[in-house]
């Protein structure tokens, strides 16, 4: 029985010596505990060296999906003939067996004794030592990851990283440097400032000109327009600023070549950036843009760390401040980070950049994973993308204008519904819902308004009867002058129906009359025993009030008379005096008593005939 072992250096076959002590699985340790015990187990029969690093990545990566490459086919074919081998994988020795009709083990035994010629390997094969062998598995390992991981030197994010970082720096230092020629070389001549905008033309015109009193024998037709140099001119003859001395001059020109160099630098830099966006990530260069898209990539630290990240968190990469502000206020979360600076976003109307930048954001997400883990160069999905989303926004733009073609001046007027038309525009597609007042209902209603209903039916039922009396034939008339038809009798049934209903109703109002006006009359004789019950309570009062008033009149009178008594003193003749007054005043005081008494009595009368 043959073994066959992998190693970084190539394959090799070991026969194995004595077959017998397979059987002994929890024992073959110990046969492989020294190189001398290990000898006499196994033995190297053959070995096949790599050439390179490249024919053992290939030779990994195929027993990897346990496929056997060309190279061990061929040794097995020159070295296994009816010989059994023991391999390390099943699915490896089912796909030798197919190819090459080589039977194959696969037990714990074959696992057990690879394990033992691991740890004998160096002792096994001459001319493999362990300072050789432990680099090469190294770099194989290396290697084998890499092809794993797809990884290709042409796909370093680094390199984009870096340049964004930079051409953003590049900005800031192109901008602090404009301005410092402006102001510089403003004291000299400040109208060029007004007249030259751009911060290259405005550098290369001072760089040109020097003193302002040149400008009018220079000719800038490769910096300037013909009516910029036009206007230049003019205000260079009249200009309001001071001299400057020919040193000032030099240092201003100086600061130009600084800023033109500069300006330069960025442009090569911006080149070579587009280039390398259009290797590592052509779909999200199509969809979002070059700048956009490396800011994008630098902000997540890799091109795969981007691709792990969802199409929301895409959304507002970059506006990590605004959105943890907004929770933490509870206010409206941003709807845009970095990405609003893509051409799409901006082509959207305000009230659309947070529906387009959600979509454009779901198809980068998409974009960065296919660059990031697929093999393809191409920008085909990137391209097909950005087309859905300019169809989308051309959509939702009109939309929009359907929206609000109503807020035109010509918009359409509204018709007046007619009831009598029933076909057209004008008509309703469902019947106009009448009003029904049976389905109000009435709160706080009286008995009085009860029995007027009442009333009035019974009205209603009369004047029926007489219509009735009215159309009933008289005895004296033949029946064959009113109808010669067939029909005559079950007209003459339905009326008597028609009669007998009508009875059942008269009779049932009439009864309903008679009730309410029980209740009528049972009401006010409660109201009639109310009103007696007050009077008497009335009565009751005024009595009482009366006894008071004599109570008082009494004790005035019997106070004066002691006045008198004390004044007249005890003279028989004061006496008579003071009797005669005390009669006086007695009848006096009944007279009084009598007049309040039949007072009483009238206003009595007249509040009772008021009440009935």
């Amino acid at each position: 029985m043959l073994v066959l072992f992998e190693t970084p250096a190539g394959f090799a076959l070991f026969k194995v010596l004595d077959e017998g002590k397979l059987s002994k699985v929890e024992d073959l340790w110990k046969d492989f505990s020294n190189s001398d015990l290990a000898r006499q187990v196994v033995q190297l029969k053959a070995f096949n060296k790599f050439e390179n690093t490249a024919d053992a990545l290939s030779a990994a990566t195929l027993l990897i999906d346990s496929k056997p490459s060309k190279g061990l086919r061929k040794f097995l074919r020159a070295h296994c003939e009816g010989e059994t081998l023991a391999v390390g994988d099943s699915r490896l020795g089912n796909a030798i067996k197919e190819k090459l009709n080589i039977e194959c083990i696969h037990n714990n035994a074959v696992m057990e004794l690879m394990r033992g010629l691991r740890t004998q390997l160096t002792e096994l094969i001459s001319g493999l030592g362990v300072q050789d062998l432990g680099p090469m598995s190294l770099g194989l390992s290396h290697s084998l990851s890499r092809y794993k991981l797809k990884f290709s030197p042409d796909k370093v994010d680094t390199m984009i990283i870096q340049a964004i970082g930079l051409l953003d720096d590049l900005d800031k230092e192109l901008n602090t440097y404009a301005m410092r020629v402006r102001e510089w070389y403003g004291w000299h001549f400040p109208e060029l400032a007004k007249i030259v905008q751009d911060n290259i033309q405005y550098a290369k015109a001072v760089k040109l000109m020097g003193n302002r009193t040149n400008a009018v024998n220079l000719d800038f037709s490769e910096v300037l327009q013909e009516e910029v140099e036009a206007e230049l001119k003019e205000a260079a003859v009249i200009s309001m600023g001071t001299e400057v001395s020919d040193l000032d001059l030099t240092n201003i020109k100086e600061l130009c070549d600084q800023v033109l160099s500069l300006s330069e630098y960025r442009a090569q830099l911006y080149d070579y950036l587009r280039s390398r966006m259009n290797t590592i990530a052509p779909n999200l260069t199509a969809l979002v843009g070059e700048l956009v898209g490396a800011r994008l990539i630098a902000h997540g630290g890799s091109l795969l760390n981007l691709a792990k990240q969802p199409g929301s968190t895409v959304q507002i990469l970059g506006a990590e401040k605004a959105l943890f502000r907004a929770l933490k206020t509870k206010h409206a979360t941003p709807k845009y980070g970095l990405i609003f600076h893509a051409s799409l976003v901006g082509q959207a109307a305000p009230k659309l950049k947070g529906k387009i930048s959600r979509s454009l954001a779901a198809k980068a997400a998409l974009a960065i994973r296919y660059d990031a883990l697929s093999e393809g160069q191409d920008n085909s999905m990137g391209l097909e993308n950005r087309l859905k989303l300019e169809t989308r926004l051309r959509v939702l733009e009109g939309r929009e204008l359907g929206h609000s073609a109503g807020l035109t001046k010509g918009k359409p007027k509204i018709e007046v519904y007619d009831k009598d038309r029933k076909k057209g525009g004008g008509a309703l597609i469902t019947p106009a819902k009448t009003y029904n007042p049976s389905s109000d209902l009435v709160l706080g209603l009286t008995r009085e308004s009860n029995t007027e209903k009442l009333v009035d039916r019974q009205e209603k039922t009369d004047s029926k009867k007489r219509k009735h009396a009215d159309l009933e034939p008289t005895p004296g008339v033949d029946v064959e002058v009113v109808g010669l038809k067939g029909n005559e009798g079950g007209e003459r049934r339905k009326k008597k129906k028609a009669t007998k209903e009508e009875s059942k109703m008269v009779q049932n109002v009439d009864e309903g009359a008679m009730l309410a006006e029980e209740a009528l009359k049972k009401k006010k004789k409660k109201k009639k025993a109310d009103s007696e019950n007050n009077d008497d309570d009335e009565g009751a009062k005024v009595e009482e009030e009366q006894e008071k008033k004599k109570k008082k009149t009494e004790k005035k009178a019997e106070a004066s008379l002691e006045n008198d008594d004390q004044k007249l003193g005890q003279d028989a003749t004061g006496e008579s005096v003071v009797k005669e007054k005390r009669k006086k005043g007695r009848k006096h005081s009944e007279e009084e008593e009598a007049a309040q008494v039949e007072s009483e009595k009238l206003d009595k009368k007249k509040s009772k005939k008021k009440k009935l």
